[in-house]
């Protein structure tokens, strides 16, 4: 075992560009290529990004106050009149929408997306009542809903463009903290394509959002005792990449997730289905286990809850240890 207690992680709410301005500036950006984009907002424009295209486009900039249910029913109207609705609140809020986003936007398959910024223990400071660990899961549940939970502020960037122009319902997930930049500008991104980051053979950590950087974190810990450690950004959820996976579990035969979300239903639920029916391997979920959170900074939660990168690097030995049994 490595020394663990001689890591220090990097904070990711230290320094860098947050997920949500990169989700509010690159709607900015996106608004000339797209002239039917409207933006709908719930009383949080300054906490979602979303104020960059207040300030630039007011005349396509729709408040509804804080009524969640509303501003998602409207957008399908919208949607219905030939308008392409984003609509963007906190995630916490987002779930109070969720039989509007079922019965109006997923049943008929409208093409509105819906943002959610602080989402999981990033929320920080917020505490426990606003911080949605549900959220991947109530989503993805929904039939024909593609979910997205880019892991850095290129990367959301790029999604923006890549969800402005698939045809459906959307799902995204920004975040509150600033985020450790892990891509440069000639990344591509792919709806329902992972991406490996970094290369290994021993085992696959399968990441998203900002536990992709701790899960950099942990592959770097690992090596340190000869582990050599895949790293795949999955920033799509649903669909999942299942050729990528597949290829990990040949490659690679055990796995660890890691999400800041419940370890039910989200990204670590995604992969194991996955696996099930294709080629079962050991698996180990790092994320939030099923209880609430608190207030706290977000990598103090991370270290607290188990989502650091220590706690990924314990996983991987532990999946890897699991290799070969019946």
């Amino acid at each position: 075992m490595s020394d663990n207690a001689a890591f220090v992680p990097s904070l990711i709410g230290s320094s860098g560009e947050t997920l949500r301005e990169a989700f509010g500036k690159a709607l900015t950006a996106a608004a000339a290529k797209y002239p039917s984009l409207v933006v709908l907002d719930a009383d949080v424009a300054g906490g979602t990004g979303t104020h960059h295209f207040r300030r630039a486009h007011p005349d396509r900039f729709i408040q509804f106050g804080i009524a969640e249910q509303n501003m998602v029913a409207a957008a399908a109207g919208l949607a219905l009149a030939g308008k392409l609705p984003v609509a963007s609140t906190f995630a916490i809020f987002a779930l109070r929408a969720v039989e509007q986003v079922r019965q109006s936007i997923a049943y008929p398959h409208l093409n509105v997306k819906l943002a959610a910024s602080h989402p999981g223990l990033d929320a920080g400071p917020d505490g426990a009542s606003a911080q949605a660990l549900e959220d991947l899961a109530a989503f993805r549940a929904i039939p024909g809903m593609t979910v997205v939970s880019p892991a850095d502020p290129i990367e959301m960037t790029k999604a923006v463009t890549a969800i402005l122009d698939y045809n459906g319902p959307v799902y995204l997930r920004t975040g509150r903290s600033p985020a450790r930049r892990i891509f440069d500008e000639s990344y591509v991104f792919e709806l329902g394509r992972g991406r490996i980051v970094r290369a290994g053979g021993d085992v696959t950590i399968v990441a998203c959002g900002v536990e992709v950087a701790r899960a950099l974190d942990a592959a770097d810990l690992l090596a340190r005792d000869g582990i050599a450690a895949r790293v795949v950004n999955m920033s799509t959820i649903k669909p999942i990449d299942e050729a990528l996976l597949v290829a990990c579990a040949r490659e690679t035969g055990a796995f660890v997730t890691a999400e800041d979300h419940n370890v039910i239903g989200g990204l670590g639920g995604a992969v194991a289905e996955t696996l099930a029916r294709t080629i079962p391997s050991p698996i180990e979920f790092i994320g939030v286990q099923d209880v609430f959170g608190e207030s706290g900074e977000p990598d103090e939660l991370a270290a607290k809850y188990g989502l650091a990168g220590p706690s990924i690097a314990d996983a991987a030995r532990r999946a890897m240890a699991r290799k070969g049994r019946r």
